[in-house]
């Protein structure tokens, strides 16, 4: 007699096995090298791909489930913010520096990143790798599309906001970010999960999304700690994804230590240079702020960073090697950025401002060793010059790293009275640099950064050095989209319909 068994309901794991791995297949007419060239010229050798693990195992019913549901919360808040005059909420219209930088040059890596991740996906052999690396194309793409979708509300009624994706390409200092997501997608797919999955994902996003979103609710835009919590659920999934890569690698073969050592090295540096921007944002483009750069940094680089290495110290794997002049030039990059920014603010596409002594007064509280000793200074003496009716406004053009793009304004490790400036010829040409970290990186891989598209040499190429052609080509409109915050249209405008907004009449 036959007995009815019950269907057994699928495990996770099973599941999850189901709709990844058993969707491979073994190539008949081509050999594997044919077909996944990629995964061999930069040296890391793999003897088993089935060892990938996701630690999520997320199958794509469930993540369209997810991410629909979450698309629904979003946009109901989006519409909600648009209804409700959301753009008269916030503290005051200084807080849009921040959010014009972000989208100029977050938002376009985000949708870098979607690319990578596309590419990536097929260039690995592995299946398991392969459905992650889709999911996280999809998510990549969502980011970019939400943040414009988020900002495009601003943009009605502010400057600045009006031609990010040109900008994003034209602008000198937007290039720092454009200059990171070049470089990883240039990478060969090992290399770009160290790119984005480490250094993008663990390093940036944390420093970014979590701080300066909490920054964005004090200052009462909703709208963007929207999209930042949004994207934030995925970035645990993403960060796991370049964490799980870097350990298939080390646990794959001895060999592989130290090109991954390597790759941490250089990626640690650059991320760390993008965030140079983050840090003038959280530190002065905040009217309030709930933490300082430096409290952010030690929350999310030193104690999370920490507990990484102290993990991935089993395999070898020791701290970058810039990460002790990273943490001296913690406390001072932001106010060196921000006194480049502001002399240089007729080539953004932000308003830049003089810290008020509240601002100081906080800012030397946060910085005890260095605000006052080395910026409280500087500041005054700028206060000084615009008081007398002769702004600091340096319109040389600014000297860029040909690393990492950054104009070259930061100080030397143990002297932060000394500029640090770097220079070398290759093949004839002489090319500069802002620490001897990018100068390092440029010297192991000089014919991929000899390439770089650098703003401020474009200028003279194609433009003769014609400022006034410059700014139509960038689509800044000079005196509305940049200059003295004090003197802006959005600051009249702000303060104008905020009046209305809240008067009994």
């Amino acid at each position: 007699m036959d007995m009815k068994s019950a269907n057994r309901k699928l495990s996770l794991k099973d599941k999850y096995r189901l709709f990844t791995r058993d969707l491979g297949w073994e190539p008949s007419y081509r050999t594997r090298e044919e077909i996944f060239p990629y995964v061999q010229y930069e040296g890391i050798k793999v003897h088993d791909w089935d060892k990938w693990e996701d630690p999520f195992r997320l199958t794509m019913d469930a993540y369209w489930k997810y991410q629909a549901e979450k698309e629904r919360k979003f946009y109901a808040i989006i519409d909600a913010h648009a209804q409700n005059n959301g753009h008269l909420h916030i503290t005051d219209a200084r807080y849009l520096s921040a959010l014009k930088i972000f989208l100029q040059a977050i938002s376009p890596g985000e949708f870098c990143a979607h690319k990578g991740f596309a590419r990536v996906g097929r260039e690995f052999p592995g299946v398991g790798t392969q459905v992650a690396c889709q999911m996280q194309a999809i998510d990549e793409i969502r980011h970019a599309q939400t943040q414009i979708h988020a900002l495009s509300n601003y943009n009605r009624f502010y400057n600045g906001f009006h031609a990010f994706a040109e900008q994003r390409d034209r602008i000198w200092y937007t290039s720092v970010a454009r200059s990171f997501f070049d470089d990883a997608m240039s990478a060969g797919p090992f290399e770009f999960m160290i790119a984005i999955g480490f250094s993008f994902e663990y390093v940036l996003t944390n420093l970014l999304f979590v701080p300066f979103m909490s920054g964005a609710a004090y200052n009462g835009d909703m709208a963007t700690v929207t999209f930042g919590f949004s994207a934030q659920s995925d970035e645990a999934r993403h960060m796991t994804l370049g964490l799980e890569c870097i350990k298939f690698m080390l646990e794959q073969d001895p060999d592989n230590l130290p090109i991954v050592q390597r790759w941490i090295d250089k990626w640690f540096w650059r991320g760390f240079r993008v965030l140079g921007l983050v840090s003038t944002m959280m530190d002065y483009m905040l009217p309030k702020r709930v933490m300082s750069w430096r409290e952010a940094w030690n929350i999310y680089g030193v104690e999370n960073g920490g507990a990484l290495f102290k993990d991935l110290a089993r395999y070898g794997i020791r701290p970058p090697k810039g990460w002790n002049d990273a943490e001296e030039a913690v406390d001072h990059m932001s106010h060196q950025l921000m006194l480049g920014l502001y002399q240089w603010s007729f080539g953004t596409a932000f308003h830049a401002w003089i810290p008020s002594d509240e601002d100081m007064d906080w800012l030397a509280k946060k910085y005890p060793e260095t605000f006052d000793r080395y910026y409280r200074p500087r500041w005054m003496h700028i206060r000084k010059l615009a008081a007398a009716g002769t702004p600091f406004k340096n319109y040389g053009l600014a000297k860029l790293c040909q690393c990492c793009q950054l104009p070259v304004v930061f100080t030397e490790p143990g002297d932060p009275t000394l500029s640090c400036h770097r220079e070398r010829v290759h093949q004839g040409e002489k090319y500069h640099f802002c620490s001897d970290h990018c100068q390092a990186l440029f010297e192991n891989e000089p014919e991929k950064y000899v390439q770089a598209w650098l703003p401020m040499p474009q200028l003279f190429q194609d433009l003769q050095g014609d400022l006034t052609a410059w700014m139509d080509w960038v689509f800044l409109r000079d005196g509305e989209d940049n200059g003295d915050y004090a003197d802006s249209l959005d600051r009249r405008n702000f303060e104008a319909w905020r009046a209305m907004a809240t008067s009994n009449q």
